[in-house]
């Protein structure tokens, strides 16, 4: 019993400054913080929610990487040679340009397709995305531009694309050509019906 009192007397020697929390921190107050998400981690969440959202089921799985001395080309069924030709000499003018330099694959995920939708939904025709590119086969820029070939063509609104001339980025950019919207065939329908008078 005399050992108890001694035990108490040097803890509340060691103790002699310390205070108890004021009411507004009491413990009930901090198991509820814990317990709740604070408003930054609700944030984060909201963004990759919405992050998952404008992914529009683009993978990031498995991607074949594009040795990095090799164009990007494609062209749907139906695309004339002469329209991906003249894309590749940069014939077409830059209508709007998106640049995932450098920028984390998760990122770029989440901003490819906004911007080709954002683009076709404005009429634009021709496009520039400046992805980069390394000598490096699996150097970040290069996985990039693989995931940029493997994403683009599952757009519906992208006709064709390929590797831009060295004045444009060279093979660290790709020129993509976007179908034409209903109004934008409406407009050139009636365009071609008055000069026929």
């Amino acid at each position: 019993m005399v050992e108890g009192c001694h035990d108490d007397v040097d803890f509340r020697a060691l103790m002699g400054d310390v205070r108890p929390l004021s009411h507004g921190h009491d413990r009930a107050d901090v198991s509820r913080q814990r317990g709740t998400p604070s408003e930054a981690q609700l944030e984060r969440r909201r963004a990759a929610l919405q992050g998952d959202k404008n992914a529009d089921g683009l993978s990031d799985d498995f991607v074949d990487l594009v040795p990095p001395f090799d164009p990007l080309e494609y062209r749907r069924d139906g695309i004339q040679l002469a329209v991906v030709e003249r894309l590749k000499q940069g014939g077409y003018p830059i209508q709007a340009s998106l640049h995932l330099l450098r920028r984390p694959l998760h990122e770029c995920r989440r901003e490819l397709p906004m911007f080709i939708r954002e683009a076709f939904a404005a009429d634009l025709r021709s496009v520039l995305v400046i992805h980069g590119r390394s000598r490096e086969i699996d150097a970040p820029a290069n996985v990039l531009r693989s995931y940029l070939a493997k994403w683009l063509v599952t757009f519906d609104e992208v006709q064709a694309f390929v590797s831009a001339q060295e004045r444009d980025g060279g093979l660290g950019a790709t020129w993509v050509m976007l179908r034409k919207s209903e109004r934008a065939r409406a407009n050139n329908r009636e365009r071609q019906q008055k000069r026929r008078g």
